[in-house]
Formats: C-alpha cells, structure tokens, sequence
C-alpha cells in the first residue's frame, strides 16, 4: 500500500486539505451548538439510510458534523487532545496521507451503513466517535510512549490506553450476542430472527469503523521484517549495538541531523527497510532522507 499511496500523492498530493483536524473540529463545534439550540435541525444532519432512500441525500455528508460524545465540560479537552492528535498525525504522515485516513474511514462507514440497510431494512446511523477511535488508534501505534494523564491525574502511555479500547472494542464485539436471548423472551421466533439481523449489523459496524485502520496497519508496514533472516539480522544488530553502546549512553541516534533520545522526550526513532544497512532516523527525516544504497 505504500507503493499505491506514494502513486497517489505523486498525482493529487496538490489537493490535500492541510490542518484538516481543524475543520473536522469544526464540524462538531456545529453540531453542538445545533444540538443545543435546535435539536430539531440537529436530526437533519444524522445518517438516516431511510430516509436518504426517500430523497434526504445530503445526510450522507451532514453525518460528519454530528457529536461524537454528548455535551460536557470535558468537551473542551477532547477538542484540545483530538487537536494534538490530528495535528500529530498529519505532521508525522504528511497532509495526503493523512487526509487518505480520516477520509477512507468516513467512506467506509457510510457505506456499510447503506449496505447494512439494504440487506437488512435496520438503520444504523453511524457515530463521528470512531473517526476519533480510528486517528486515537493510528496516534498510538505512531507514538506509543507519548504520555498522558488519564482523567487528568493518572500518568499512563498512550499505547496502553489503546489496548485497553480495543479489548473494550472486542468485548462489545462478542456482548451484543446477548440480544438473541433478548428478543426470543420478548417477541419469540419473529424477535429471534430480528435479533440475528442486529447482532449482525452492529458487528459489522464495529469492524468497518476502524476498517481504515486495520488497512493503514498492516498495508504501510514492512512485513518483511517478520521473516526469519531479517529478525535474525535484527538480533545480531541489537547485539553488536549493546556491546558497542556510545559513550554518552544514548540508543538511538538519526543518521541525518544526529539527534538523540537525550535531545527530547517525544523524538520517535525508526529503522528505514530501504536503506542498504542499519539507518535510524527520526520521524522527521524518515520519510524524507535519501536512501543509502
């Protein structure tokens, strides 16, 4: 998928929105302050595949500025980390690639909401939570010592609180099979039958809303480096460098600009696949050093 994204920035990188997490942010700003001074106009921006049926079409883009939590005083420290977080994303990504995220994820829950419909006539409107799941989730895996303070008191790494939404994301996943049994007491076989219909429709919603990231994962990393001759290469690197360590005690250093961990707390170091040899760089340079042949 790199190969694929790099073809496509070549060609339409020139039309990538920058500081797109602002109009994102924007968007929910609107449909808060809807929400709070017209609920009725509020339902007119939801994804209702009904009533898209019956000709309500601009649902399929009004969605995105739907709420993703309801109104708090918190609401202000979710824009502010969702801010840090696209902001992040987008500096470490590039504006293209990550427009391609934020994007893709929209599109494929709006989609699996339409299809959901006409297979099993159940509306599910689909949540702007999971756009912020899927960035948060993306976040984690590109910064995964970055630490935050969970309800603002408790120091803790940002990959742990990743795994703990995934499980949370798997337990939901495995729970809604409880409405089986739900609806066989209420209604008999007629629930049965509607509860097999949305037991199925909520699974793949949950699965499509961070399907994005499943694809970004796995489809832009090197799976080369699980073979068995590049982690025995690896191995015996990590093993020279220990027995070798530098004088100053550092681990890591960029082959470019020659920072290290020592120079700041949130400088994130990565090998380059491409590079004939072993070449750390910071996530500055990562994407943009020439490669040594």
């Amino acid at each position: 998928m790199n190969n694929f994204l790099a073809k496509l920035e070549k060609k339409y990188g020139r039309y990538a929105i920058k500081n797109l997490i602002i109009y994102v942010l924007a968007a929910y700003g609107i449909g808060y302050v809807l929400l709070l001074t017209a609920p009725a106009a509020y339902s007119y921006l939801e994804l209702n595949p009904a009533l898209v049926m019956k000709g309500q079409v601009w649902r399929l883009i009004t969605w995105v500025c739907t709420v993703p939590e309801s109104f708090s005083f918190f609401i202000l420290f979710m824009f502010m980390f969702q801010y840090f977080i696209g902001s992040s994303l987008e500096k470490y990504w590039g504006s293209f690639r990550y427009n391609c995220y934020v994007f893709s994820g929209i599109f494929f829950m709006t989609i699996s909401t339409m299809i959901v419909y006409w297979i099993t006539g159940i509306s599910m409107s689909p949540s702007t939570y999971y756009i912020n799941m899927a960035s948060f989730l993306a976040f984690a895996v590109c910064f995964p010592d970055v630490q935050v303070y969970f309800m603002m008191v408790i120091p803790i790494k940002i990959k742990w609180l990743a795994i703990i939404d995934v499980i949370y994301m798997g337990y939901e996943f495995i729970a809604v099979g409880k409405y089986k049994s739900l609806y066989s007491a209420a209604y008999g076989a007629a629930g049965v039958q509607y509860a097999s219909q949305l037991i199925w429709a909520t699974r793949v919603s949950i699965i499509v809303s961070v399907l994005n990231f499943i694809l970004f994962y796995f489809g832009t990393r090197n799976m080369k480096r699980f073979a068995p001759k590049e982690m025995h290469r690896r191995y015996v690197y990590k093993k020279n460098v220990k027995a070798a360590a530098a004088p100053n005690g550092t681990k890591h250093k960029c082959a470019i600009c020659g920072r290290t961990e020592k120079d700041g707390d949130n400088l994130v170091f990565r090998y380059c696949s491409k590079c004939n040899g072993n070449y750390e760089f910071c996530q500055e340079h990562l994407y943009t050093h020439k490669h040594f042949e």
